[in-house]
């Protein structure tokens, strides 16, 4: 099913770092990806973190999704052990959200399926939805959980008049915003859960260590130079997918409201609010995401 030739199996990331057995690495779109597969079968389930986080996001649930599906999970460009090359019209190399809706389609074909469901939390979710208006023959549905659509990551841009200046002191401002991520990092983690108690620092200590290797300033710089607004509240109804839309019932980044908005706007869509929970429900209500998740699977395969 997959293409042998593309993997590279755990060892050492790019940046001399351990890998862990059943993760794997594979050339797409000039990016060497970080993920890990298991299961069998179809569906295929693709799940993308959201922005400062890593493929860990999802450790909670992927083996229980696994019991109904194949899944993947991996690290996205500018996060985890995915390399960080930098941008180059020769090698395809693209940080914008365009081009990361391509990766995901083109990392789906080259593990030898021709189709997916995109489980997308926060950025995550951006993705996923960019990647079903853009490529609706090769998605199956959506989860989008406390996804970033009507603010945020999503309606974000950087003008376009200041963009060749912002281009020429990348490296400056790569810097400036490896002081502010690496002062603000421990306080942004913490706003994305309810009950901090679930929390511990351990969690906290391998996301930013996730992050924080290689040049990963530099390549957050670029994905956040590469912002724009996407206009996805303008296209939702084009929409021709079924969707789940899953909100943590106390948000503080992607407020309830937001979501409740989108499973009202989105065709064929329902909507499940997770109580007790805040912007990570695969992190904070596992067992509630998980049902939900599974529910969603047996209904768009019937």
């Amino acid at each position: 099913m997959y293409e042998g030739t593309m993997l590279r199996a755990a060892g050492t990331s790019e940046n001399g770092l351990p890998v862990s057995a059943g993760y794997h690495f594979i050339e797409v779109n000039g990016f060497n990806v970080h993920f890990r597969l298991a299961g069998s079968g179809k569906p295929l389930v693709v799940l993308l973190h959201g922005s400062f986080l890593s493929l860990r996001s999802w450790r909670h649930v992927f083996e229980r999704v696994v019991e109904n599906a194949t899944v993947i999970a991996f690290d996205r460009p500018a996060f985890g052990l995915t390399s960080r090359p930098l941008p180059s019209k020769t090698s395809r190399v693209s940080y914008t959200p365009e081009a990361q809706s391509d990766l995901v389609i083109t990392l789906i074909h080259k593990l030898g399926f021709n189709k997916a469901v995109l489980v997308g939390n926060s950025t995550g979710g951006t993705i996923a939805l960019l990647t079903a208006l853009r490529h609706p023959e090769s998605v199956e549905g959506v989860v989008l959980a406390d996804a970033m659509i009507y603010s945020g990551y999503a309606t974000s841009e950087v003008p376009a008049f200041i963009k060749p200046a912002l281009k020429a002191m990348s490296p400056l401002f790569a810097r400036v915003m490896k002081f502010m991520i690496t002062r603000l990092y421990n306080r942004l983690i913490r706003a994305m859960w309810y009950n901090k108690t679930r929390l511990n620092s351990d969690v906290i200590t391998e996301f930013r260590s996730d992050l924080m290797n290689g040049d990963w300033s530099r390549a957050f710089w670029e994905l956040f130079s590469e912002t724009h607004h996407l206009r996805l509240d303008e296209r939702l109804k084009t929409m021709s997918r079924p969707a789940l839309v899953i909100t943590g019932e106390y948000d503080s980044m992607v407020k309830k409201e937001e979501s409740i908005r989108l499973a009202g706007e989105l065709p064929c869509s329902e909507l499940v609010v997770v109580p007790d929970c805040g912007h990570l429900p695969q992190e904070e209500q596992p067992e509630a995401f998980v049902l939900a998740v599974k529910n969603f699977l047996r209904r768009i395969e019937e």
